[in-house]
């Protein structure tokens, strides 16, 4: 079954998705058995307005600014005929996590009521930013580059904020960061950003602005909605983990369980993972699944529960930085960076 929505062009099953205001979360179970990327047909959908069918025969990417020496316009199959990179990196929404503030830590902030399932994991394939901004002639002044998407102008409380945009600093554009035009061994789907968009490593979602239609390279900082009215300071993301289990999950009691889980962080990889199912009071490592890998670590580990009625499983990961999920989040006042042990209930029966 399709769920509708009119910003969404791609099928939406209520087993595979949570509607959220035009948006679209993944269901973590829809993840179980799966291999290290997320498929395209279950990949988190975040859209400010709505989904642009972009012809890919007209569309231009156009470089300009102050802090180019030359502006350059780029077309599709130009794009595709560059030196290329493929990058294995998650993306992830800086609200993930944010009804979680509310029905965990009893501070419910306003916004998309997010689970967790607002991230995931592809395998990219595009251009280095670097090697865009070189060609047009990137000056030594260069302070911001202003990425602009093509899909329809935002309306906030009855005003035109115009399109989507967030500046990158110059450094972290010269970095990691791709134009990206695949996905998983696809063209971009429309809801993803075909023809091409920004990939931006570590860093919340916004910043890998979809539709990608407009690079501006300044000598100065540029503001706009998207770094001051909404998502002020936010950067690099935090430490998440998360079981691919229903929410809630029943499980049999008195049977041997395997279950299976993701982490990852925005400031390094996954070092360890630990899982507890008495609340805390003790803590098992879970094995890796696979090598260890940069965009996220699978694990599992093994849990027999004795007891029937309402259980929690926690679990907490741990950077190669020292960064850790803490017991409790810190509140943010937009409800952004949850990053706390998460509550996973799980119901045990007898069967």
């Amino acid at each position: 079954m399709r769920l509708a929505t009119d910003t969404i062009v791609k099928p939406l099953p209520a087993h595979l998705f949570t509607l959220h205001e035009g948006s679209a979360e993944m269901r973590w179970e829809a993840m179980a058995g799966r291999g290290y990327h997320t498929p395209n047909d279950r990949f988190f959908v975040r859209n400010h307005t709505s989904t642009p069918r972009v012809d890919h025969t007209t569309w231009r990417l156009r470089l300009h600014g102050r802090g180019l020496r030359r502006h350059l316009e780029i077309g599709y199959d130009q794009l595709r005929a560059m030196p290329y990179r493929v990058r294995d990196v998650a993306l992830e929404c800086a609200g993930n996590g944010r009804r979680l503030y509310g029905t965990q830590q009893r501070e419910a902030t306003p916004g998309m009521q997010w689970g967790l399932g607002a991230v995931g994991v592809a395998r990219w394939k595009g251009v280095a930013l670097r090697h865009l901004l070189e060609m047009a002639g990137l000056r030594g002044d260069a302070v911001d580059v202003l990425a602009t998407g093509l899909d329809e102008p935002f309306i906030h409380e009855g005003e035109n904020l115009g399109h989507v945009r967030r500046p990158l600093p110059v450094e972290k554009a010269l970095d990691d960061v791709l134009v990206a035009y695949e996905m998983n061994g696809a063209p971009l789907p429309p809801d993803h950003g075909f023809p091409a968009r920004l990939i931006v490593p570590g860093w919340a979602g916004i910043a890998s602005v979809k539709w990608l239609g407009d690079l501006e390279v300044s000598t100065s900082e540029l503001f706009t909605p998207w770094n001051t009215l909404f998502y002020p300071g936010v950067t690099t993301m935090t430490v998440k983990s998360a079981f691919e289990l229903p929410w809630p999950a029943v499980l049999k009691a008195g049977a041997r369980h395997s279950l299976y889980g993701r982490s990852w962080s925005g400031t390094g990889r996954i070092h360890h993972v630990e899982v507890s199912a008495d609340n805390g009071l003790t803590w098992h490592l879970a094995e890796r699944r696979g090598h260890l890998r940069d965009a996220w670590l699978l694990w599992r580990i093994a849990w027999t529960p004795r007891e029937e009625g309402p259980h929690a499983l926690l679990a907490r990961a741990v950077d190669d930085t020292g960064a850790r999920q803490p017991l409790r989040s810190a509140r943010h006042p937009f409800g952004y960076h949850f990053d706390a042990v998460v509550r996973h209930p799980i119901l045990v029966t007898s069967g």
